[in-house]
Order: C-alpha cells, then sequence, then structure tokens
C-alpha cells in the first residue's frame, strides 16, 4: 500500500473519483489502481481565491509504479488495540461511573479484559433522554432529579460530536476506529476536524452501551452515586440511592458537571486542587455569512461543507480569549445542572443545515479569581453567575441575550436583529455584563474586536450573544499518583473531564480506557 501525502485538490477535482487523483500523481491510468482510500482531508482556505482540499491517500495499485513521487511511502500497517484479558477475575466486579466518554470507554475496556462492570449512570438511556429535552425545550420545565440536560453519553450525547484533540496517544485510532464500527460516520476516520453530529453521537453511545451489556456489564440507569465504602483505605463499595454495591474498586467519570460527587468526594478527605477554567457566553451567526467569509467565491460548493473557524488572542490584561466548540449549522443549546441557574452549551448534527453558526467565547478564569481558598470555590463561582444569568433572564430557565454591537458599546438590547437566537426555550433581550464578571466581559469586548480583523464581520452589529456559559472543563482535579492513576484513596481511578485529566470527548475516552487498564484490585 502506497500512502500519497498532502494532495492538493480544487473543490472540482476533489468530486472526482479518488483514483483519478491518485493516478495522476503515480503517472499511471485510473484502470491502474485497485484501491484508494483517504487516510486524511482537510481544507486550506487561507487564499480565497484558489481554496483547495488537501488529503491523505492510501493507494494499492496493481503494480508497482516507475514513478514514486517525493510525497509518497509505504502506508504504515494499522495495529488493531487489542486488550489483554485477566487470568483471575476479582471476586467482585469493578464499578464504572458515568457513562460519558470516559466511562463508557473505560467500561468497554474493562468488560474486553475479561471483567464485569457495574455502570452507575445517574441518567435515563439516551432515547429516554431525548424525550425529556424536547419536552424541556417546549416547556423549560427542568426535572432535576434526573438531572434531564445531561445523561447516557454525557453532555457530550446532546454536543457537536467533535473529536478533534491535541492528544498523540495511540489510544485515539482506536476511539475513533470504535465509535465508528458502533455507528459513527466514517469520515471521522480522516477528516482533520472529526465530527459525529448529536443525531450519530447518541446512536454510538447507545449501540457501545449495549456492546458492555453483551458482554456482561451492568448498567444501572437513574443511579446517583451517593458514596463510598473504604476499608484499609481502599474502596470496596459504591453507595448509591438504590443501595449498596460491593465492589474491587471505582473507576470514576462523573464529568465536570457532578457537583454532588466533587463535594461527596471532599467529605470523604479525597484530595483534590483547584483548577483554572474558561467562562463566557456563545455567539451566533449566520452560516451562509461564514462560508462566505472563510470561502469566498466557493462558498456554496459541494466539496467544502459548512465552513467554521478557531480563534485565540491574548488581551491585554495578559488573560487568554478563545472560541470553543464551534458548531456550524448547529444551534444554542441550554446545558443547566441545578435548578436555578442557566448554562449555554452549543450542538450540531451530523449534517450541520441550521441556519446559524455557534461557538463559545471564552476568558481565562484563574483559581485567584475564586475568591476563596475552599477546593469548591470554582464551583461556587461558576454558580454565582450561572444562577445570575437565570434571574437575569427573568427565570423559566430563558438566557440572557445581548447584540454583540450593544455588547462592545455597554447598552441593553431590546430585541434581534438579522440573526436569530436558536436558543430554547427562548431568550430575555439584556446587557449580558450584568451575569459576566467584569474582567470577562472586558476581555471579551477586546477578542471580539480582534477576531473580527481574522474573520471580517464577526464583531457585526446584529451577531448574538447568549450567555452564560462556564462548564468549558472542570473546576477541580481530582489528584492521582502518575504512574497507578489511583486518587489519594486507594481503588479510586478518576478519570476524564469532570475528574481534571481530559478537554474533549476524545481525550476523555482515551482517558477513561487508560484507568481501565490501568485498574488493579490487589
Amino acid at each position: 500500500m502506497i500512502r500519497l501525502k498532502n494532495l492538493s485538490l480544487t473543490p472540482d477535482e476533489a468530486l472526482l473519483p479518488l483514483k483519478d487523483a491518485a493516478a495522476r500523481a503515480l503517472k499511471l491510468k485510473p484502470q491502474d489502481i485497485v484501491t484508494a482510500r483517504l487516510s486524511k482531508k482537510s481544507v486550506d482556505a487561507r487564499d480565497k481565491s484558489d481554496v483547495r482540499l488537501v488529503v491523505t491517500v492510501d493507494v494499492e495499485p496493481k503494480r508497482k509504479p516507475v514513478f514514486m513521487p517525493k510525497n509518497a511511502e509505504i502506508a504504515p500497517e494499522e495495529t488493531p488495540w487489542t486488550e489483554s484479558v485477566c487470568a483471575a477475575p476479582p471476586a467482585q466486579p469493578p464499578v464504572v461511573v458515568g457513562l460519558g466518554p470516559a466511562g463508557l470507554f473505560a467500561a468497554l475496556t474493562l468488560c474486553k479484559r475479561g471483567l464485569k462492570p457495574v455502570v452507575l449512570e445517574r441518567g435515563k438511556p439516551v432515547d429516554e433522554r431525548k424525550r425529556d429535552v424536547n419536552e424541556f425545550f417546549r416547556t423549560g420545565a427542568l426535572n432535576t432529579e434526573s438531572n434531564v440536560l445531561f445523561g447516557e453519553g454525557g453532555a457530550g450525547a446532546f454536543s457537536d460530536g467533535k473529536l478533534n484533540t491535541g492528544t498523540k496517544d495511540a489510544r485515539l485510532r482506536h476511539v475513533l476506529r470504535t465509535l465508528y464500527e458502533f455507528g459513527a460516520p466514517e469520515e471521522i476516520l480522516y477528516e482533520a476536524k472529526p465530527h459525529v453530529g448529536t443525531d450519530r453521537l447518541s446512536l454510538a453511545v447507545k449501540n457501545i452501551r449495549n456492546e458492555i451489556e453483551r458482554l456482561g456489564g451492568d448498567v444501572r440507569f437513574e443511579t446517583a452515586l451517593t458514596g463510598l465504602i473504604v476499608e484499609d483505605g481502599r474502596v470496596v463499595g459504591a453507595r448509591t440511592d438504590k443501595g449498596d454495591v460491593p465492589c474491587c474498586g471505582v473507576v470514576l467519570a462523573p464529568g465536570h458537571s457532578a457537583r454532588d460527587v466533587f463535594e461527596m468526594l471532599k467529605s470523604a478527605g479525597v484530595y483534590m486542587e483547584k483548577k483554572p477554567f474558561s467562562m463566557g457566553a456563545r455567539v451566533e451567526h449566520s452560516q451562509k455569512w461564514l462560508d462566505r467569509a472563510q470561502y469566498g467565491r466557493f462558498c456554496t460548493h459541494p466539496a467544502l461543507g459548512r465552513a467554521d473557524y478557531k480563534l485565540n488572542v491574548k488581551a491585554p490584561s495578559g488573560r487568554g480569549v478563545y472560541t470553543f466548540c464551534m458548531c456550524p449549522g448547529g444551534q444554542v443549546i441550554a446545558s443547566a445542572s441545578e435548578e436555578g441557574g442557566v448554562v449555554t452549551n452549543g450542538m450540531s448534527e451530523f449534517l450541520r443545515d441550521k441556519p446559524n453558526c455557534n461557538s463559545a467565547v471564552l476568558v481565562d478564569v484563574r483559581p485567584e479569581d475564586f475568591g476563596s481558598d475552599d477546593v469548591l470555590s470554582g464551583v461556587y463561582f461558576q454558580r454565582k453567575w450561572e444562577r445570575a444569568a437565570y434571574e437575569l433572564a427573568g427565570g423559566g430557565y430563558r438566557a440572557p441575550s445581548q447584540l454583540v454591537g450593544d455588547f462592545l458599546q455597554g447598552v441593553k438590547s431590546l430585541s434581534a436583529g438579522s440573526v436569530p437566537p436558536s436558543y430554547l426555550p427562548g431568550v430575555s433581550w439584556t446587557d449580558l455584563g450584568l451575569c459576566l464578571p467584569e474582567f470577562v466581559s472586558r476581555d471579551m469586548k477586546y477578542a471580539l474586536a480582534q477576531f473580527d480583523r481574522r474573520v471580517h464581520g464577526f464583531a457585526a452589529a446584529d451577531a448574538v450573544l447568549t450567555g452564560v456559559e462556564t462548564r468549558s472543563s472542570s473546576p477541580v482535579r481530582i489528584v492521582r499518583d502518575g504512574q497507578s492513576l489511583q486518587s489519594s484513596l486507594r481503588g479510586l481511578y478518576p478519570a476524564g473531564e469532570g475528574a481534571g485529566y481530559a478537554g474533549g470527548i476524545s481525550s476523555a475516552a482515551v482517558d477513561g480506557i487508560r484507568a481501565a487498564e490501568a485498574f488493579c484490585w490487589d
């Protein structure tokens, strides 16, 4: 197999069979190519007059080519990720807390090692959760007992399903391959910015959960972890609101919004530390505007898909400001997990066919901003501003919104412009600065002007800001040993974003696998 790296194609060329491009590069005829498969694809739109798709293609020719270009190499063999099976399973099962990406992949890994974990998920199965979320969007009624806006698959089950990550861990390919095998689109195996989509992600989550159960795992929905049973400094059981579960240890992957779990760990004396995070608001634009801004005259070309962006700047204060979780053709969604608070997030379905695009504009928040030495002071800081947003919007889980032009001038907005806000159950027009820390508002204003220089129209007067976004990452880290991956309490393996060791779906899934591999019951 020959790998042709970084082939530059025009949008029209990208619509032709890959065999054509591979044949040109190898100076062969298309009929001399047996197979040509995408290994990587990205868009180079730096020159709007000459937008290109840059692809890497794995090619199987009928015979060895006479000509080998400089960008050709022998494609490496892909080695499947395999798990060693435990020779002597423990008397009690392991417990996995949470069915977000870390918990899901930790449970699957334990099953493949021959163990039969008990998986505790406080939410409902994803199909029921979808119905509850739709009802919330219709009525604004938040069922806090079942944590209605989160659930199987964590917040990621209702997010854009973006899988791009900075991690170079070899397990990442296994994560992508697994998601594809269980229902995610094939594109995630080669796109430079892999994207599943909310609709396809929830299907993959459900299918992986079914596989866990087929392999002997016991998944218990609407079952919340309330405590840990400890003997001689080691976890030997999990307390839940449905009774105690004896176990040989716990992989703890609760997600970054499991505030009751953080409180329980603090009371149990588990060592944690404060951690920086970011906060701000969602900004919405017309997707048609963004396609034109990024692709120029190619903006409607079917080979390109929906345009996106990733922007960052350092404010004069020294704080970083950046766009996060950019959702082309998506919508702003409600993600509250507590009564009396408003939290925003973003999502897109696989087709990314909604009229608006959105992303978070976030400012660094540091532990010294929390105003307390309490290890959970970051949680309390988040809660303060979430409740301020709820009150500012007038209750009912409406969200406070403001036009970008008004935000920059510091005046209250009265109505929408050309970009209708997508947040449900609805928005209240106001001054968003009243539910953001002063330093966040200040640095967001600076960044919006800077981003407008890079993507003209980003700070358009009638673009919409909806807040608040506070849950970009966990405000605490459950400290663990670098070798055993155990916390200060033996037998407790913190994992994923909520534990403070990941920053997205892919990295959380990888961390869940690592925790399961490190799991030991001796």
